[in-house]
């Protein structure tokens, strides 16, 4: 039976002289939310570009999507600024009811009548009056990071072997998982498998067990792609060397491929692409990152390679600074959703993985995706102010309002001594 082996102490003590501000107590902090606040403003426009022609289609003005993203941006922010000033003990105190509200709300799916059917074979929502819908799905990725973060990090602290830290985990996170799964909805169960792998590999699960949950979760995704003749004719299609455009179902991955490579260096220019004239499915949604290699070009899709590898760094630093374990596993588990979904949906454009539908985190068009992944970096921001040293160095920073009055005041007193 393996042991339990603890989570290393903080290493903000290892000092690197060529570091510089590398080693400063904030850098986490301002590494999340510059990318994070990066990402929301490519987001926007690139939705407002991408989605204008899919708006008019639907007979309403031109700016509609876009209205609707925005307005999430603006409730994401709040719930961002709610989550990043919440305590760490109150997310430990919280944790039960927070998974098992999440679980309730995954179970309305079940529910309530779904009047508009499927969405490719995907009923995992909830409708709304005016014809807006919620993912509750996409908040369960964040409960069942803090849930893992607070309980395992609490049986690391007195268990002896792994099998009593899986025992009272693993049981929850298959409810979860299952829940998601009966809503068809196979993407959302790749990035919930991945946001609890995540948890368990910075936890320190032994190898043996992290390969045995993977064949076991390789063989579920398998046959849940084998028995589904919509999700195994994806497959088929993405592998297929032979795959044109006259078949439906090549006809979204070639479009996309066809559009994030016709941009060249620097794009056709913000507004400028066709793909979005009815040619490319999905265009301001899951194929955004499409519609950014051809309006963008080449330049466009590595800021957003680089913007998402300054969140996985800061993720990465603040595992090695912080010393509550809770902290650590529940950042690791935020940390593989919102880059491992990043890379599934570059995967699924460049037509290295099968269409499954997940969206660009922070850049597609979607309430409840950006919404849960807003408040999920308000989370990791709270744990970013909390590192050893930080919230001193917060303290004694002059705040912008108190710096703006200090300006506004000596140059009053300037000009009433000149007069």
């Amino acid at each position: 039976m393996s042991t339990v082996r603890r989570i290393d102490e903080p290493r903000a003590a290892r000092k690197f002289s060529w570091a510089g501000v590398w080693n400063s107590a904030t850098t986490s902090y301002y590494l999340v939310l510059g990318a994070t606040i990066a990402l929301v403003v490519l987001g926007l426009i690139m939705v407002l570009s991408s989605s204008f022609v899919e708006s008019l289609g639907r007979g309403r003005g031109a700016y509609y999507l876009f209205s609707r993203q925005a307005i999430f941006a603006v409730v994401g922010t709040i719930g961002l600024i709610v989550a990043m000033h919440v305590k760490i003990s109150v997310y430990k105190r919280l944790a039960w009811l927070i998974v098992a509200l999440s679980f309730a709300l995954q179970m309305v799916v079940f529910i309530i009548p779904h009047d508009g059917g499927e969405v490719y074979g995907n009923k995992n929502w909830i409708p709304l009056p005016g014809g807006a819908s919620i993912q509750p799905s996409e908040f369960m990725k964040l409960a069942l990071a803090v849930f893992l973060g607070t309980v395992v990090a609490r049986k690391l602290a007195s268990a002896k072997e792994w099998l009593h830290v899986m025992i009272p985990t693993v049981p929850v996170v298959a409810v979860g998982i299952g829940l998601v799964m009966l809503g068809r909805d196979l993407g959302t169960v790749l990035v919930l498998i991945a946001t609890v792998a995540g948890c368990y590999f910075v936890a320190g699960l032994p190898w043996r067990w992290i390969g045995t949950v993977a064949v076991v979760a390789g063989l579920g995704v398998a046959a849940a792609t084998v028995l589904s003749e919509n999700r195994f004719n994806r497959v088929l299609a993405t592998y297929d060397s032979e795959c044109t455009t006259a078949d439906p179902l090549c006809f979204q991955v070639l479009r996309g491929l066809e559009g994030l490579g016709s941009g060249g260096l620097g794009g056709v220019g913000l507004g400028a692409g066709a793909e979005k004239w009815a040619y490319l499915p999905e265009a301001q949604n899951d194929f955004i990152f499409a519609v950014i290699g051809e309006e963008v070009g080449f330049l466009g899709t590595t800021l957003v390679v680089l913007l998402f590898g300054i969140l996985g760094l800061a993720f990465v630093r603040i595992i090695m600074r912080h010393p509550d374990p809770m902290v650590k596993i529940t950042t690791g588990g935020i940390a593989a959703w919102i880059i491992g979904q990043a890379v599934i949906n570059m995967g699924v454009v460049t037509r290295l993985i099968p269409v499954i539908g997940v969206p660009l985190p922070l850049v597609s068009a979607g309430g409840s995706a950006l919404v849960a992944t807003m408040m999920a970096l308000g989370v990791v921001l709270a744990f970013a102010k909390d590192e050893p040293g930080a919230r001193e160095a917060f303290e004694a920073k002059p705040s912008v309002v108190r710096k703006t009055i200090a300006v506004i005041s000596q140059s009053s007193s300037r000009l009433r001594s000149k007069n």
